[in-house]
């Protein structure tokens, strides 16, 4: 990737809202040559989706888990995982993992811990018996967050080292 194309996506991590005029600005190129280079991040699958960072807290939300799954392996039961995951919103990650005993890592915010005992039960029986063990790790999202999520942190380490700038992501 170009040095000019991968200054555009790491301005984009601190902000993704911001016009093109602005990021021609910030780049010092015009405004249609950052319109081409947004749409070929997109088109070459660098920027899958332009989303916002919601607080979930202030959405309503009391609890963010990550939970951690041993489960079975083999295409019938990763597919049947995918759609369970998939048809769970409020589970905002998942994938295959490595570590602790566990192959699987999921992570899902919930209102309260009633909610969240309600998805586990509903979770493990519907997984049927591809589910060995199940643990997580509850973070009260109204508790001190030390480092809210953000993207941004990323664009501001690339800053912090130059020779990540020539990196292939």
């Amino acid at each position: 990737m170009k040095d000019r194309a991968m200054k555009l996506f790491f301005e984009l991590l601190k902000d993704s809202k911001r016009s093109d005029r602005e990021l021609a600005k910030v780049l010092g190129t015009s405004q249609p040559t950052v319109t081409r280079m947004r749409n070929k991040l997109v088109r070459d699958g660098l920027i899958q989706q332009f989303s916002i960072i919601p607080d979930f807290q202030k959405m309503g939300f009391e609890i963010m888990a990550i939970s951690s799954l041993k489960t079975k392996i083999s295409p019938k039961s990763i597919e049947k995982a995918k759609q369970l995951t998939i048809s769970r919103p409020n589970i905002i990650f998942a994938a295959t993992a490595e570590g602790m005993g566990k192959n699987t890592v999921l992570i899902s915010i919930h209102k309260n811990y009633l909610d969240y005992s309600n998805f586990c039960h509903d979770l493990l029986q519907e997984s049927g018996d591809c589910i060995e063990s199940y643990d997580s790790l509850l973070i009260s999202l109204e508790g001190a967050i030390l480092k809210p999520f953000s993207l941004k942190y990323l664009a501001e380490l690339n800053e912090a080292s130059p020779q990540t700038q020539n990196v292939q992501p």
